[in-house]
């Protein structure tokens, strides 16, 4: 006679494949090496008599009882430790682990985490660094800060921060050579050109929203972080592209100049969090960085 329920652990190893849409993501947030990922799934598909998954091209697409059971399973561990978290006494006060891109953390986090930790005492506040792209579960994170535009992973919960704002800075001596501050933003396409690698495209849609000729727009010139590409425009190495809220010291202290000032973008800055979350600290420092950003864009 067949058990009632197959093993806990392939359920879980199955769910977090058919949630992440990876086994070697699954892995990654299950901390265990991929083949434990795929050995669960195959012990249940040969428990349960059916087939979870098919091969679509690389990558893996659920079957209508993958599906089925990926709705059910997600819910139910999710619940499962949304209880468990409400059931432990410290949870309040256990680390909350924040992902912050790593020019976010350098250039915006670390000068205000002084005050950050006055004004919210409870919350023992660890930064993480990240280099890539975060992950749909946020994996080993709370919380991550982060720009980025709409359909969010359905698995965030996302708290809207503030529309992100980009503009060209240059230094001061490079500005004053070519005049750009009594010139109009059609400047731009006489001068030097800097971007960072991840957003290629930055300079296209600050051109289209000025009405300067995009096709006419030169090659920039590639750096892998913001920190490289601001440091390269205070060096005068040309016009650098940039989110506001992280060249807003530079300007203050004349590093940096913004000839034309900034434009909204379509992305925006919000806090994610995964939605099993409880969201009572979440939303505290979600309150306090809103606040933050706005203060820092005025």
């Amino acid at each position: 006679m067949p058990r009632p329920l197959p093993s806990l652990n392939a359920l879980h190893a199955f769910e977090a494949a058919a949630r992440l849409g990876s086994v070697s993501k699954a892995a990654t947030e299950l901390h265990v090496t991929h083949g434990a990922v795929s050995r669960h799934i195959r012990s249940l598909e040969e428990e349960l008599g059916v087939a979870l998954f098919q091969r679509q091209g690389r990558g893996l697409a659920l079957t209508p009882a993958g599906q089925r059971l990926r709705d059910t399973s997600t819910a139910a561990f999710a619940q499962l430790r949304e209880t468990v978290e409400s059931l432990r006494p410290e949870a309040g006060h256990a680390p909350f682990v924040l992902g912050c891109p790593v020019s976010l953390l350098a250039r915006w986090m670390i000068p205000r985490l002084e005050r950050l930790m006055a004004e919210l005492p409870g919350l023992d506040l660890h930064l993480r660094p990240q280099e890539t792209p975060f992950d749909d579960a946020l994996g080993g994170l709370d919380a991550a800060v982060l720009a980025g535009e709409t359909p969010w992973p359905a698995s965030w919960r996302v708290y809207p921060l503030v529309r992100e704002r980009i503009g060209p800075v240059a230094s001061p001596d490079f500005a004053m050579t070519h005049r750009l501050s009594a010139r109009p933003p059609t400047a731009v396409l006489q001068v030097p050109l800097l971007q960072t690698q991840s957003r290629s495209q930055a300079w296209t849609k600050w051109a289209h929203a000025m009405g300067v000729a995009t096709a006419q727009l030169p090659a920039a010139q590639g750096y892998p972080h913001l920190y490289h590409l601001i440091e390269a425009a205070v060096a005068g190495r040309g016009l650098a592209i940039a989110p506001e809220a992280l060249v807003a010291g530079d300007l203050a202290s004349g590093r940096l100049v913004a000839p034309w000032g900034f434009v909204d973008s379509s992305a925006q800055w919000v806090l994610a969090t995964p939605s099993r979350m409880p969201g009572e600290r979440s939303q505290a420092l979600a309150t306090w960085l809103k606040a933050e950003f706005t203060r820092s864009a005025q």
